[in-house]
């Protein structure tokens, strides 16, 4: 199939384009061209926020796109405006983000959505497609690791265990969070175009396991080759703490657990790394990579106060 990628260089696009190229399909990457595509791929360069750089896809048509950098409905819309409709499927990275708080969990696809969550924006992308009758499936991810991971999810716990500093956790550390591996994303994003029953279904997609904070501390210097007994935890009270300092923890500070049977179910999908597979991964084959440099904890201080 012929398939529009927008992005396609960088953490999810990464091992989702290396997955399309192994089935075969016909890829085009339209990306700000910061990045290398890989050989037989052709590359769109421009930015998607400036509407004359999207004029490159007037006229183009495609049996697929695929947007995991949308963050809202006009990103996507103004796509579509230029290609026209996918012929097969339009692939969503939405986010379980847009979940209302619950005092069920885990939250399956049915649960109660936030409409003024800060991804909002997902939310609309995914009714808007409703909508327009465009065939589509959208994925729903908790915190997405992994090797080239850009926001600080695991990352964050490697810099404090690495470099022996305390790490704050919110209350007594038995929150449940969850994280997945961005290569078992990837996975179900390529195979859901292979399955008919995908179409115009939202899956959670995520690993099958929630983990508690202070779990997730155990199993990151587990990661490190540390001893999670060696470890110092320092918790704090979140409850007064302003947004500004919220904002250092890089978790949510409430339970996040999500139910991924129906991708189980209706993809035949199994994650390949657990949560201790999954940190080994991205600390040996990304974060012990790194220039060394000594990461900036201030913001630790207004956490523990």
């Amino acid at each position: 199939m012929k398939i529009l990628v927008m992005g396609g260089t960088r953490f999810i696009g990464k091992p989702l384009v290396a997955q399309l190229q192994g089935y075969g399909h016909a890829l085009t990457l339209f990306t700000r061209g910061r990045h290398p595509v890989p050989a037989g791929v052709e590359h769109l360069v421009g930015d998607r926020s400036d509407a004359a750089a999207l004029e490159s896809l007037r006229g183009r048509a495609f049996d697929v796109i695929i947007d995991s950098s949308g963050r809202n409905l006009d990103d996507s819309r103004a796509v579509v405006e230029r290609t026209g409709p996918p012929a097969h499927r339009f692939v969503y990275v939405s986010s379980a983000g847009v979940y209302a708080d619950s005092e069920l969990w885990p939250l399956d696809e049915n649960a109660a959505t936030d409409p003024a969550c800060r991804h909002a924006g997902k939310l609309h992308t995914e009714d808007w497609l409703r909508a327009e009758r465009i065939p589509f499936t959208s994925f729903r991810p908790t915190y997405i690791y992994g090797p080239g991971n850009y926001n600080p999810v695991e990352s964050w716990f490697f810099d404090r265990i690495v470099h022996d500093q305390p790490v704050p956790l919110p209350g007594d550390g038995t929150t449940i969070t969850q994280l997945g591996h961005v290569s078992d994303l990837a996975t179900a994003m390529a195979r859901c175009l292979e399955v008919e029953a995908a179409t115009n279904r939202i899956y959670n997609c995520s690993g099958r396991k929630g983990v508690t904070f202070r779990g997730l501390v155990a199993a990151a210097a587990r990661a490190c080759g540390k001893d999670p007994a060696a470890v110092t935890i320092r918790t704090f009270d979140p409850s007064g703490l302003d947004p500004k300092a919220r904002k250092a923890f890089p978790l949510r500070l409430a339970h996040f657990l999500t139910d991924v049977h129906r991708l189980e179910r209706e993809l035949a999908w199994t994650p390949c790394f657990d949560l201790d597979a999954g940190l080994a991964d991205s600390y040996n084959n990304d974060y012990a990579l790194r220039t060394a440099a000594r990461p900036d904890f201030s913001g630790d201080a207004a956490l523990l106060g």
